[in-house]
């Protein structure tokens, strides 16, 4: 694996963006043999890195015998046709492996036509001469298109295919719109989990729902969203959301393709960003995460910050350091199940602002408006009277706004 260094200032380092680096490999199931990096202040047009330095590599790849080398940065058509002629073996980039793991990750019918135009818009700016294959001959990493079909395709098929993309997409975007005014319609909150790959969120999820999302130490082990419920001790349903880790410097087009998954974090009521607590680079991929939510429109909304993997700290005053930086704040630990309490606190105190308190009367023919209060709303008082029922009752806005318009009628 190759990082060149060309000196940027900022919180990662050339050894953090190789580490990361690795653990991507690894999720992508390769075995990593060397970790290589190269100190240049610009890089080559023809080969991204020197003739020399890709000699080098050359003669390490038949040492460990390495069958892949995969550059830590996107690279054009010709640095990577030119590269795999000087070092003999496969050369992929930063970009490709990600859209190998995603490719390994999306089982639903939306994560893979997500996949396929991620897919095909990395492919269409690198298409030389009169055709490409789309998926390239052999198997391993950075091999795998659409269907894993070995196609020759031009830039007006590619075209072509990428507005049906786009249109499935979009037929898919509405459907969730349609799903989110139905939610809206029974009351139901949305609370987003977001967070940068590998944080925990699936694994809180599973802890607070008793559900069984997949759970792995890998990273991008959740690339289809997953909803499940929750109901809070006000009676206020909650549907949380789990979505695709976010990355460091992820890139522009991949944010683009899964914008129909995005949807749901930009249209949520709330979010709750995890944050690994124990990473060394805890505050730099919070930044990350920061920096997509923008992208998408997101930054606004009420977060709930939720420092995970607490038991995993050990040094005093890293998480009260950590935790100062934020303004709501809750510590827990989803693995060990620590700190729940003060999470469904905070859940609560977000609710609040959006439920208020009524006193109803509920005439004789409208007896079914009991049933929509009791399961959606606490109910603190219930007198019968010879005009309908009396209630006093906390129940959310828009159930009221539906009370009030119904009565009214």
């Amino acid at each position: 694996m190759v990082t060149v260094d060309h000196g940027e200032r900022g919180g990662w380092s050339p050894e953090d963006r190789s580490s990361e680096l690795s653990r991507l490999a690894v999720s992508a199931g390769a075995k990593v043999s060397r970790e290589l990096i190269v100190k240049r202040r610009d890089h080559n047009p023809a080969y991204y890195i020197g003739v020399g330095k890709a000699e080098e590599i050359r003669l390490l790849c038949a040492k460990v015998r390495a069958d892949i080398v995969i550059f830590n940065h996107d690279l054009s058509a010709a640095q990577q046709k030119n590269l795999e002629e000087v070092v003999r073996s496969r050369v992929i980039d930063r970009t490709q492996l990600i859209l190998d793991i995603f490719a390994r990750r999306a089982h639903s019918n939306e994560g893979k036509v997500q996949v396929e135009l991620a897919q095909l818009m990395y492919l269409l700016p690198r298409l030389t001469g009169k055709g490409v294959e789309l998926s390239r001959l052999g198997g391993g990493i950075g091999t795998r298109g659409p269907g894993e079909q070995k196609l020759e395709v031009d830039r007006r098929r590619i075209r072509d295919r990428i507005a049906r993309l786009k249109e499935d997409l979009e037929d898919l975007s509405r459907r969730r719109a349609m799903m989110r005014k139905k939610r809206e319609r029974f009351s139901a909150l949305t609370a987003a989990l977001v967070g940068y790959t590998n944080v925990g969120k699936s694994t809180l999820i599973n802890a607070l729902t008793q559900s069984r999302v997949i759970v792995q130490d890998r990273l991008f082990s959740t690339l289809d969203p997953t909803i499940r419920r929750f109901v809070l001790p006000n009676k206020q349903k909650i549907l949380f959301v789990d979505t695709v880790g976010f990355l460091n410097d992820l890139p522009h087009h991949l944010i683009e393709a899964f914008k129909a998954t995005l949807e749901e974090v930009s249209e949520a009521d709330i979010l709750l960003h995890l944050v690994d607590v124990s990473h060394p680079k805890a505050k730099e991929q919070s930044q990350a995460v920061y920096e997509v939510l923008e992208e998408i429109g997101a930054r606004d909304k009420p977060i709930i910050t939720v420092l995970n993997k607490i038991d995993k700290v050990s040094e005093p005053g890293t998480i009260d350091r950590i935790a100062s930086e934020y303004t709501s704040v809750v510590n827990v630990s989803a693995v060990k199940r620590l700190g729940f309490d003060d999470l469904i606190a905070a859940l609560l105190q977000f609710t609040r602002q959006m439920t208020a308190k009524i006193s109803i009367l509920i005439p004789p023919g409208e007896q079914g408006l009991l049933g929509v209060i009791h399961e959606n709303g606490l109910v603190t008082k219930t007198e019968y009277r010879d005009a309908g029922v009396y209630i006093e009752a906390e129940i959310p806005i828009r159930v009221k706004e539906f009370l009030e318009k119904r009565l009214d009628n």
